[in-house]
This record gives C-alpha cells, structure tokens and sequence, in this order.
C-alpha cells in the first residue's frame, strides 16, 4: 500500500489522489512507503513519508535535428524547434542561409508557464546606400525586411511582443531596460565556438502584462541585437531572443525555474561543425552538389577539432583570470551557479535557488533545499546512482 503524508501538493497546493507520486498540475514529484521501496529500518521513523521538497529534471533532445539537449521538468512539453528553409521551393538567399529556432518548453498544452527561444530574423538599414531609393522601408532586399536598425529596447516592445502575441488585450509595459551582462554573455559564447563577435550590440530585458485567451499573464523578454554596420551592407539582427511567462503574479517565483531551463542547453558539437560548414557552403553556392558535400564533411571535422580544442582553452583562461568576475555577474543576473558534475568532472550550469544539487550520469537533477531530501535514499525514480555536485571553485582559491 503506497502512502503519504498530504492529500495536497506541498508546491502548488492542488488536491492529489492517496496514491499518487507526481502532481499532475505543477509536475512535483512525491516521496512515497512501500513494501517494496521503504526506507532502511534504521532509516523509518514512526511519522509518514514527507513530501520531496524540489523538482526533478529529465535531459531532453532539441527533436528536428538533434541540435542541442536540455533540462525539462518532469512531466512538461516541448515544442518546435530548428527551422531551415526549403532551397527545393525558394530562391537562396541572406535569410536562408543559416538554420532558426522557434522552441518552447511549457508546463502543458496553453504554455500558461513557458520559455519559448524565438527565430533570429535577419533585416537591412538602407538609410546610408544609394539603394536606398529603390528599397523603402517595408519592402524586401536579398531575402531581408528594409527596416531602420532598432535599440534592443524598441525590437523587444515593437517587434517581439506582436509577434509573439498578436491577440494580446490590455498590454502594459511594466519594466525596460538596456542590459549590457546580455551581450557579454552572448559575445562569450560566440568566441567559445569560434565565431566572430566583434561587431555592435545591444541588450535589452522587458517585462510586459496582458490578457490572452481570457487569462492574465507576465512575460519577461530578452534579446540582443547584432549590428555589422556599414562593411555588412546595414544588415543587423536578433540574438538570443527569450521569452519566459507565468501567470500573473507567479513570474517571480517561476523565473529561477525558468532561468534553469533555459542555461541548461548543451549544444551539439557536431551539429554546430555541420551548421558552420552549411553556412559556409551556402555562401559559396558556386559549388555543385557533390563538391559541397565533400568540403562539407571534411570542414565539420575541422571545425569540430577547433572548438574542442577552444573550449579547453577557455576553460582554462576562465579558471586564470579575473573574467571570473563578470561571469559571476551574469550568473547572479540569471540565478545560476556553476557546478562540477562528479560523475564526467566537467563544469554545468546549474540554478543557485536551492541548497543542495544531485545529479546522475544521465543528466537528471534532483534540487532541494533541505539536507535530508536524499534521492537515493528514498530512491527516487527506482535510481541509487544520484551524486552531490558541489560548487566550482573560483579563483584564485582553486
């Protein structure tokens, strides 16, 4: 006979079966007594079983193209993903070369909790070019809408938002602002992989209320916008644009969990190596099939090699300087902690909102704030191989 101690969810108070080990609303896991799973006798005491205090997480695959993992609640959905355009159907073009992304992970089917990642879109300021007559604002050159480059603040307010929301009631601007800890940690992540970042930028964080389907929600975006200036033709665009949302109300107490989810993207080397080289090729369409697919094959190895061998490097350069500083800044913004993952000794990206961080060598995370939640122990979800992960040293105290 399976039991426990509440008929209500410690997390979100919903009411829940005797019998139940998950909450079917909010996706908290519960501990549970059996004949089969009870603790150690030395282990049991005469009270019942208390509910789990944290969340588990399962590894997810990006599922189009296998272009990255991520942490997920137990329990919640994903949606979208890698987008690329159909060179069968359509003339190649600027906005064609590289692969996009629309994907979301939401709590269930509305997405009334969500982090959704949105498409980079590719745009050209012809205010400077002698073109500029011939390519009004509105209209399309090279694949590319001929608009005036935008601060991050206003693409967030006026681009993002309608798109995202375009049935949207009762719209209120509750915070905007420019954040420059956006561009470093995007710069930081270009170079990691090899690729040029040395362009201008701008960071932006928003916070908007509205109505949608009858429900009041908060969403807070976030994006930085690349501008390669004159030498890139006026071309500029998004990066790194995010949306997370709650209910109204909830953002607060939602956004760690969010802010997790989202840091805990792992991208595909292989993946990254054939999007360089397809990019690569693109742009050099004068190459027949076959030959593209042979330079394609063998500069995914290189580049593979290169960004393994950065990666080393940089980890090492990080350990040695005082770039520790701001990377704790941007993790502080974020509400992320660096942790040594004990069973591949590589450094992850963690949440810094609970005390204590158990992970197992498939990429589960167990998160609680109380030294007695042990999973295994209690052996939560059938597994014994859960391990502590501590917290990076930094230096210079490594």
């Amino acid at each position: 006979m399976v039991t426990v101690r509440s008929v209500s969810c410690p997390a979100c108070g919903a009411p829940i079966p005797p019998d139940t080990i998950q909450c079917g609303y909010c996706g908290r896991y519960l501990s549970r007594e059996s004949a089969t799973d009870r603790p150690p006798e030395h282990l049991q005491t005469q009270d019942a079983v208390e509910p789990f205090g944290g969340w588990v997480f399962e590894r997810r695959t990006e599922p189009r193209e296998n272009a990255f993992s991520l942490s997920v609640p137990q329990g919640w959905l994903i949606e979208g993903g890698i987008i690329r355009a159909d060179l069968a159907r359509q003339a190649l073009n600027v906005q064609a070369i590289e692969a996009k992304i629309d994907f979301t992970v939401k709590q269930d089917a509305q997405g009334a909790i969500a982090v959704r990642w949105c498409p980079e879109v590719k745009y050209c300021d012809l205010r400077h070019s002698m073109v500029s007559a011939m390519f009004p604002p509105g209209s399309s050159y090279q694949g590319m809408m001929v608009m005036p480059l935008m601060s991050a603040v206003d693409f967030l307010q006026y681009v993002v938002f309608p798109w995202a929301h375009p049935a949207a009631s009762g719209v209120t601007v509750t915070a905007c602002q420019r954040e420059p800890l956006l561009v470093e940690g995007y710069c930081r992540r270009m170079t990691s992989m090899g690729l040029p970042a040395n362009f201008g930028y701008d960071g932006a964080i928003a916070t908007f209320t509205y109505s949608e389907d009858g429900l009041r929600f908060e969403e807070k975006s976030y994006t930085v916008i690349e501008n390669l200036g004159a030498l890139g033709g006026g071309m500029w665009s998004n990066k790194d644009t995010l949306l997370l949302r709650a209910p109204e109300g909830q953002l607060a107490d939602l956004e760690p969990l969010l802010h997790h989810v989202r840091e805990s993207v792992r991208l595909n080397d292989a993946w990254i190596a054939h999007e360089i080289a397809s990019q690569e090729i693109l742009t050099r369409h004068f190459l027949n099939a076959q030959q593209a697919e042979i330079a394609r094959n063998r500069r995914m190895q290189e580049i593979q090699q290169q960004i393994q061998q950065i990666d080393r490097e940089i980890a090492d350069h990080r350990a040695r300087t005082h770039a520790e500083i701001h990377n704790d800044a941007y993790l502080t913004l974020m509400n992320q902690e660096e942790y040594i993952n004990p069973h591949t000794g590589y450094v992850e990206t963690g949440s810094n909102q609970w005390r204590h961080r158990w992970v197992t060598d498939g990429g589960e995370e167990f998160y609680s704030d109380r030294e007695e939640d042990d999973p295994n122990i209690a052996g939560l979800l059938n597994r014994t191989d859960w391990k502590r992960t501590p917290v990076r040293p930094r230096f210079p105290n490594t």
